[in-house]
């Protein structure tokens, strides 16, 4: 199922891609190009606040993923999993449980270009990549089939991807698509951005990212919680994601993306 690297000239270092600015606001990444790291620093010059969000964003990654497998969860479905960054899901849920089971999905070529990285698990575990687009909810569970057993619980990992999809391009229709498809047990990670706390400085970032052809979409509370419908929320709720029960005193200001964890009943 694995994919194998796209030739290059697949990738455009013409326009800003967002995993790539993404890359750039976690710092030390080096697999952004110099009109990734313009856009960066444009809106960190507005918004101090942005690599600090892709920082704390990521941390909300590691320590949700550790949670669940604490709890005895063994498989991951992380979509729009985007370029890896060391330490990436599968090793921190393998350091659990060096049996877990994790599928990547994302349908970038940039991502695809580094899968490798990606595919390097424990020996006891299974870790795969898929090359599927989030908005094909029904083709994602069919791929995951094969090395996932949807009958078992599963965490539903969909980590900074939701503020790429509008509503009305049918974010909400797939996340039901794949929560309901897992099984009683399983468990929806989620994180995306909002301007409940930053709305300026947020208005201003989703205007450099449309210049660039990238839509984003901010929500409010009310609107993360839309997707937790029907699931039993895990303490402490939707929460800025550095708040998420945070290993150490999080950092001071506000961090403009929201994160929870539900379970599937």
């Amino acid at each position: 199922m694995a994919g194998t690297g796209p030739d290059t000239q697949d990738i455009d270092t013409t326009r800003p891609h967002p995993a790539r600015v993404y890359d750039w606001f976690l710092g030390g990444g080096k697999d952004n190009y110099p009109v990734d790291e313009e856009l960066g620093r444009r809106i960190a010059a507005i918004d101090g606040g942005a690599p600090k969000a892709a920082r704390a964003n990521r941390a909300f990654m590691r320590r949700t993923t550790r949670a669940l497998a604490e709890t005895g969860i063994r498989q991951f479905l992380d979509i729009g999993t985007g370029i890896p960054t060391e330490p990436n899901l599968h090793q921190v849920a393998q350091s659990v449980a060096p049996d877990a089971r994790v599928v990547y999905v994302d349908n970038d070529p940039i991502v695809l270009a580094h899968a490798n990285a990606l595919l390097r698990g424990t020996p006891e575990g299974v870790t795969e990549y898929v090359q599927a687009d989030a908005r094909d909810p029904r083709s994602i569970l069919e791929q995951a089939a094969q090395v996932l057993d949807l009958d078992r619980p599963v965490a539903l990992s969909l980590v900074a991807l939701l503020h790429f999809v509008a509503d009305e391009d049918g974010a909400h229709r797939m996340v039901t698509t794949l929560v309901d498809a897992l099984a009683p047990g399983s468990a929806l990670v989620l994180s995306t951005m909002t301007a409940d706390f930053e709305p300026e400085n947020v208005r201003k970032g989703i205007a450099m990212y449309a210049a660039g052809g990238v839509t984003l979409v901010a929500r409010s509370h009310a609107e993360v919680g839309a997707f937790f419908r029907g699931l039993d929320l895990l303490e402490p709720g939707i929460v800025p994601v550095a708040d998420w029960r945070p290993e150490e005193r999080p950092a001071d200001g506000p961090v403009s993306l929201y994160g929870g964890v539900g379970l599937v009943g």
